[in-house]
C-alpha cells in the first residue's frame, strides 16, 4: 500500500532537513514517496533538498501561494493510497506507519490526526479541537476553557472532554499532521484556495465532518510539532488571520449583518491576542547534557557553544537549575527521544537534537516562538 507524504516549505530549510530525516526512517518498510513543494524560499532550502535529499519530489513554486494552494499544487504529483499533509518543522516517530496502518479504521473515516508536542516536550491542545462557533469561539477568547476545563458549556474548543491521552472522536485537526485516503483529499477538492492561511485546517476538518465523515484524533501517535517557524506574529499576521476566521464563518454559518460584525470583533481580538503572544521566556541555562556520551562531539560542542557539557548516565536525575539537553540522533532513535522529552518536560529543561550526519544543534523553547540553530 503506497504512502504519499506531502510538505509545503517556505524558508525554514534546517527544519525541513530533520523532518525529511524522520520521515525517511518511518518509512523503512513501506512504500513511500515524498513530496515537498516549496513556495519561493529565499534561503538555502532549494540547494538543501537537491544535495541532501535527492530522491524527493520537487516542486519549485516562483512565488508564494499560500498554504492551501500550494498543497493542493503538490496534491497533483500525489500517486499514494493513503496522503500524510506534514509541516516541515515536524518531527515523526520511526514506527509512524505501522501505527497509522495497523488501526481498524471505521467505514467513513475522515481525517486523522495525533498527539502533538512542542519543542519543550509540552502537549499540543490544538491537536484535537472542535468546531469554532461564535460560541465557542468566545470562550477560547476569554479563556474560559482554562477556568471551567470540565464544563462542556466552556471547553469545546480544545475538545477538553477528551482525555489527551485517549482516542477520540473530534470536528477539527491541525494542518501540522493530517492523515486520511488520497481519495477523500481529492473528494473534498483539497484545501480551499480562499484561505490564505489560520482557517484552512479548520476549513477542510470541517468539511470532511460535513461530508459524513468522522475525523479522529490519536493519544498513542506522539510527534514533534515546533511551531511558529514558517510564520511571523506581525500586523500582516493579523489580518490574514481576521480574513481567514472570517471567511470560515461566512462560508458555513448563516450570514447576517449583526453576526458578520460580532464574529469581525471576535476574529480582530483572537488575532491580536495571538500577534502579540510573547515566547515564555526561559532561565538562564546552567548546566549544559548531552544524551548519550559522546566524547567527540562532546569536545566539538563544547569548544563551539563556550559552555561545559556533562554525559548524562542517569536517566533520574533532577534538574534544580535551568538544563539544555541534548540528544545526538545518530545513537537515538525519534521515537526515544520524543519519549525523553515528554518524559522530562516541565522540569527546567529544554532540548536540543543533533541530526545524525549533520553539523547542526536544533530546538525550540517555545511554541509560540522561533526555533533556534547552531551550527559547528
Amino acid at each position: 500500500m503506497k504512502i504519499s507524504v506531502l510538505i509545503l516549505n517556505y524558508n525554514v530549510s534546517y527544519f525541513l532537513d530533520l523532518c525529511l530525516i524522520s520521515v525517511k526512517a518511518a518509512s523503512k518498510y513501506h512504500d513511500v514517496e515524498i513530496i515537498v513543494v516549496d513556495n519561493a524560499s529565499s534561503d538555502d532550502s532549494i540547494a538543501m533538498l537537491k544535495t541532501k535529499h535527492p530522491e524527493i519530489k520537487l516542486i519549485e513554486n516562483s512565488e508564494n501561494s499560500g498554504y492551501p494552494k500550494g498543497n493542493n499544487i503538490g496534491f497533483k504529483a500525489v500517486t499514494g493510497d493513503w496522503l500524510l499533509v506534514l509541516n516541515p518543522d515536524v518531527i515523526v516517530p520511526e514506527d509512524l506507519f505501522n501505527q497509522l496502518l495497523s488501526k481498524n479504521y471505521i467505514h467513513n473515516q475522515g481525517i486523522t490526526g495525533c498527539y502533538l508536542i512542542d519543542g519543550c516536550g509540552q502537549f499540543l491542545p490544538e491537536s484535537k479541537r472542535l468546531t469554532p462557533t461564535p460560541w465557542v469561539a468566545i470562550t477560547k477568547i476569554l479563556g474560559l476553557y482554562v477556568l471551567f476545563p470540565k464544563n462542556q458549556w466552556f471547553n469545546q474548543y480544545y475538545a477538553m472532554d477528551i482525555p489527551k491521552n485517549e482516542d477520540g472522536d473530534v470536528d477539527i485537526l491541525v494542518g501540522a499532521f493530517m492523515w486520511m485516503k488520497t481519495s477523500l483529499y481529492e473528494q473534498l477538492d483539497g484545501f480551499d484556495e480562499n484561505c490564505f492561511m489560520y482557517a484552512d485546517d479548520i476549513d477542510l476538518s470541517y468539511r470532511s465532518k460535513m461530508s459524513g465523515m468522522q475525523n479522529k484524533y490519536l493519544a498513542n501517535i506522539k510527534v514533534l510539532h515546533f511551531k511558529g517557524e514558517s510564520t511571523s506574529r506581525n500586523q500582516i499576521y493579523i489580518k490574514r488571520f481576521n480574513e481567514a476566521m472570517r471567511y470560515f464563518y461566512n462560508k458555513h454559518f448563516k450570514k447576517s449583518y449583526i453576526f458578520g460584525s460580532f464574529m469581525f470583533v471576535i476574529s480582530y481580538l483572537f488575532s491580536i491576542k495571538k500577534a502579540f503572544e510573547k515566547p515564555i521566556k526561559t532561565k538562564q541555562t546552567n548546566q549544559f547534557y548531552i544524551f548519550p556520551e559522546n566524547k567527540k562531539l562532546t569536545e566539538v560542542l563544547e569548544k563551539k557553544l563556550g559552555k561545559k557539557i556533562l554525559p548524562l548516565n542517569n536517566l533520574n536525575l533532577r534538574f534544580e537549575s535551568q538544563t539544555c539537553i541534548i540528544f545526538d540522533q545518530s545513537q537515538l532513535t525519534f521515537k526515544t527521544i520524543l519519549e525523553h522529552m515528554q518524559q522530562w518536560s516541565g522540569r527546567n529543561i529544554t532540548f536540543r537534537i543533533i541530526p545524525q550526519n549533520r553539523s547542526y544543534i536544533i530546538g525550540s523553547d517555545s511554541k509560540n516562538g522561533k526555533g533556534e540553530v547552531v551550527n559547528f
